[in-house]
């Protein structure tokens, strides 16, 4: 296939956009310097609906944007059962989650671990989250890049270079406040660009009633099938069960997100940038899902209005389709001019956004939970500039990666890094459930518990069929933790140090560390 020129047009609006980026992280450059406070948690001082925006944002990243809609593409609207898990678990989060966080004005998730456990388990769970979003910003960076210059004469490692080194920029700057604005931004144009990529679409097959026809006529919703309980699918039951225990993990154990539930003034706003988000998750359904849809009818519908090159067409080459570049391809052949650029920067808007967010999210973990907890708080412009060090090095580092991986056009290692590390991220969800729901979880047995899990994780994701269902490897992943912690807390000696305060039991004391 002939590779689709980029366009001048297009190439001046996705230059303009990267830069304007950049510009707000240097808005927020001198407030973000005061203190660790301001560059990690903006003085709390966001307003919600920002904070839900931003929140909404990172959770979504350039491969979520592109791998929705060829999910429903390639078969229905199943997946979307994950989206309403985020709402399901919003009021576990208010009123079991977050007034611990905003008890202890935590500027990191692992402070809680220490005060509920004790320090190993602050660390460790920092420095995982840490090592695991290294390795995620490298495929964050590297997938989306391959997506769009697959179907493009745009130089890849340019691409791949400028969303790294400006993330690094901006996040370098403006501290959380640069990331929270600029993630609002983001989320504005990737709803923005769906929108328009729908609208296109449905005018050019003449319709949403061709496209509902082609839904209905080709079963692109939901079916019998994917409403069935099932262990080994991924059916609509499973994968909302599933994405239950995967949303814990996210909401209430990765950094990520936690980090922003102190950027508010008080508990009652942080709420309210909870339902904002899930707000957006819930009104994002038809969107990125309806997206797929809608270009299932362009391409192959009743009323086809295009034609897919020959690698993305399985009925052509008569093997698997590879429908990963599918959005970057109708936008780059669909759209007028410039235009095309702007949806090609949602795409990119994606991946900036969940990167710097892990950016300043690692930054947050080695000053706050090692640098801080073991060697004092210094000075206030010292602290500041170690987080400003520690974003370059993680930034350059996930970006030598990417550019690697296009040159070599390989990731095996980098997978193998990030499925290891991962073992630990529902577990780590699941000792966090222990501490706050049990009084008789002990920081030895918490930290046994976790490694038993992991390994017990990893023994049956070679040895079982099952496992190979992510959705049921998760809900096990999560109660493996919780169960084996409790065990191994019965098992030890319990623990005399003071948790009124951390438990749902004494949820409404002061605690007194």
């Amino acid at each position: 296939m002939d590779k689709i020129g980029f366009g001048f047009a297009n190439g001046v609006v996705l230059v303009l956009y990267l830069l304007a980026m950049t510009a707000i992280g240097g808005l927020f450059a001198k407030k973000a310097g005061k203190n660790t406070d301001a560059f990690f948690k903006a003085s709390g001082s966001l307003p919600s609906w920002a904070v839900g925006f931003s929140i909404y944002a990172t959770t979504l990243s350039a491969i979520t944007f592109m791998a929705t809609p060829e999910k429903a593409f390639n078969g229905d609207w199943a997946y979307a059962a994950g989206n309403l898990s985020i709402i399901v678990i919003i009021p576990i989060l208010i009123r079991f989650y977050v007034p611990f966080f905003r008890k202890l004005n935590v500027t990191t998730a692992y402070e809680y671990l220490e005060a509920r456990f004790n320090p190993a388990m602050r660390v460790f769970g920092s420095v995982l989250f840490s090592l695991f979003h290294i390795g995620r910003i490298a495929i964050v960076i590297y997938l989306p890049t391959v997506a769009i210059t697959s179907v493009s004469t745009i130089n890849p490692y340019l691409v791949c270079g400028a969303i790294g080194i400006l993330c690094v920029i901006y996040s370098f700057l403006g501290g959380m406040e640069g990331v929270i604005w600029t993630d609002f931004i983001q989320g504005v144009i990737l709803i923005g660009g769906a929108l328009l990529v729908i609208a296109v679409g449905v005018f050019n097959v003449g319709g949403f009633g061709n496209v509902a026809a082609d839904a209905v006529a080709h079963k692109k919703i939901l079916s019998n099938e994917t409403l069935q309980w099932s262990f080994t699918a991924a059916t609509v039951p499973i994968i909302f069960l599933g994405s239950i225990f995967n949303s814990l993990q996210q909401y209430t154990a990765s950094q990520d997100v936690v980090q922003r539930y102190n950027t508010t003034k008080n508990q009652k706003e942080t709420n309210k940038s909870l339902w904002t988000n899930g707000l957006l998750a819930f009104i994002t359904i038809p969107i990125f899902y309806g997206m797929g849809t809608v270009l299932y009818s362009f391409y192959k519908g009743a009323h086809a209005a295009g034609s897919l090159p020959n690698f993305m067409n399985a009925d052509v080459v008569g093997a698997a389709a590879n429908t990963t570049a599918l959005v970057p391809y109708f936008i780059l052949t669909s759209l007028p001019a410039g235009v095309a650029g702007i949806v090609i920067a949602a795409i990119l808007a994606a991946a900036q956004s969940t990167i710097s967010s892990s950016l300043n999210s690692i930054s947050a973990c080695v000053v706050v939970d090692i640098k801080q907890r073991f060697f004092g708080k210094g000075n206030d412009q010292e602290d500041v500039r170690l987080a400003r060090l520690v974003i370059i090095a993680s930034g350059l580092l996930g970006t030598i990666a990417a550019l690697y991986f296009i040159k070599a056009n390989q990731k095996e290692t980098w997978d193998l890094f990030l499925k290891f590390i991962g073992l630990f991220g529902v577990p780590i969800a699941g000792i966090f459930a222990l501490g706050i729901f049990s009084k008789r979880a002990n920081g030895t047995g918490a930290l046994i518990g976790l490694l038993a899990s992991a390994f017990s994780c990893y023994w049956i994701q070679g040895n079982t069929t099952w496992a190979a269902n992510p959705f049921v490897f998760s809900i096990f992943s999560f109660l493996s933790a919780v169960v084996f912690g409790y065990i191994f807390s019965l098992i030890f000696k319990k623990d005399k140090k003071n948790i009124d305060g951390l438990t749902i039991y004494t949820k409404d004391q002061e605690y007194i560390g």
